[in-house]
């Protein structure tokens, strides 16, 4: 009985985990005023609390891919991705992931601020991204969906 309760205690405070490999829906992605991309993939390893990402983009803005590694620990890490410095601190929000990234971009000090949640069947992630520029304020939303 005791080893029951402990199984029980110890899935109510596992969190989820975002591994797979993952591809937008456009339908149901957001960019604002920002070109929507051709094509978005993730291929993510997470195995607590490291988190690292493989990803893809092709779009109006190019095509280019990226790997970076993060820890959700709140410790900075800091990736480059297309020739710019970006320092990230990671957490978890609840059963979200919070990523908070900094970089300098065309000159601007720009920040991003995401929120990853995984759906419970676990085979979609939203990414609701807000980012703080010198020339204002814009939200963006990426929905991932499993391969």
């Amino acid at each position: 009985m005791l080893l029951a309760y402990g199984l029980s205690v110890l899935a109510a405070v596992a969190k989820p985990n975002f591994s797979g490999d993952w591809k937008m829906d456009p339908a149901k992605s957001d960019f604002g005023p920002m070109p929507t991309p051709d094509l978005l993939t993730y291929k993510i390893k997470h195995e607590e609390p490291t988190v690292e990402m493989a990803s893809q983009q092709k779009g109006a803005q190019g095509e280019y891919e990226a790997n970076s590694k993060y820890t959700t620990d709140g410790k900075e890490c800091v990736n480059t991705i297309r020739n710019t410095e970006i320092k990230s601190t990671v957490t978890w929000d609840g059963d979200s992931i919070k990523m908070v990234s900094k970089l300098i971009f065309q000159g601007a000090d720009l920040t991003l601020d995401d929120k990853w949640t995984l759906s419970e069947d676990g085979k979609t992630i939203t990414v609701d991204r807000q980012i703080s520029s010198p020339q204002g304020d814009l939200t963006m939303k990426t929905v991932l969906v499993k391969q």
